[in-house]
C-alpha cells in the first residue's frame, strides 16, 4: 500500500449543537471548571515528538440553528488535526470521497470538510498552533 502524503494526527475538536450554546458553555464552566467563550475551550497538550511545543483540541457548542454542520443533519461534528491538508484532500478526491466546499485558510490554520459514507460531516484542520500559543500564553 502506498504511503499517504496527508494524514490525521489527532482530534482537533468536538463540536455539538445546543438550544442555548451560551447556557451550555456556562453549565460546563460551572460544573466542570471549563473556561470557554464563544469560540469554545482549548485543551492544551504537549506534542510527543517535540514536548516544547503545544497542541490544542477545541470543545465548543453551536446553536441548533447553525448550518455549519451541513449538509449533515447530525448534532455532532468531529474535527481532526491533519498534516498536509491539500495532499490529503487530493487523495480523498481521487478515492471518490465527497468533499464539501473549498479549503479555507485562516490565521490559525487551514480547513476542509468531507462526508463519511453515512453522511456525517468531518472537519479537517491543519493547525497553526503558534496562533493559539499567542492567544493563550502559558496556560
Amino acid at each position: 500500500m502506498e504511503k499517504k502524503k496527508g494524514k490525521i494526527t489527532g482530534i482537533g475538536g468536538v463540536f455539538f449543537k445546543s438550544k442555548d450554546p451560551a447556557a451550555m458553555r456556562e453549565w460546563y464552566n460551572n460544573n466542570f471548571g471549563m473556561t470557554s467563550d464563544q469560540y469554545g475551550m482549548p485543551f492544551t497538550w504537549r506534542k510527543p515528538e517535540d514536548p516544547d511545543k503545544k497542541g490544542y483540541t477545541i470543545w465548543n457548542a453551536f446553536a441548533d440553528s447553525s448550518d455549519y454542520f451541513e449538509p449533515s443533519k447530525q448534532k455532532y461534528m468531529i474535527n481532526f488535526r491533519v498534516e498536509n491538508l491539500e495532499e490529503l484532500i487530493n487523495d480523498l478526491k481521487e478515492q471518490g470521497v465527497t468533499i464539501v466546499g473549498d479549503i479555507l485558510k485562516e490565521d490559525y490554520g487551514s480547513f476542509a470538510w468531507v462526508l463519511d459514507p453515512e453522511g456525517n460531516k468531518i472537519e479537517l484542520w491543519e493547525p497553526v498552533d503558534e496562533t493559539f500559543d499567542d492567544q493563550y500564553g502559558n496556560e
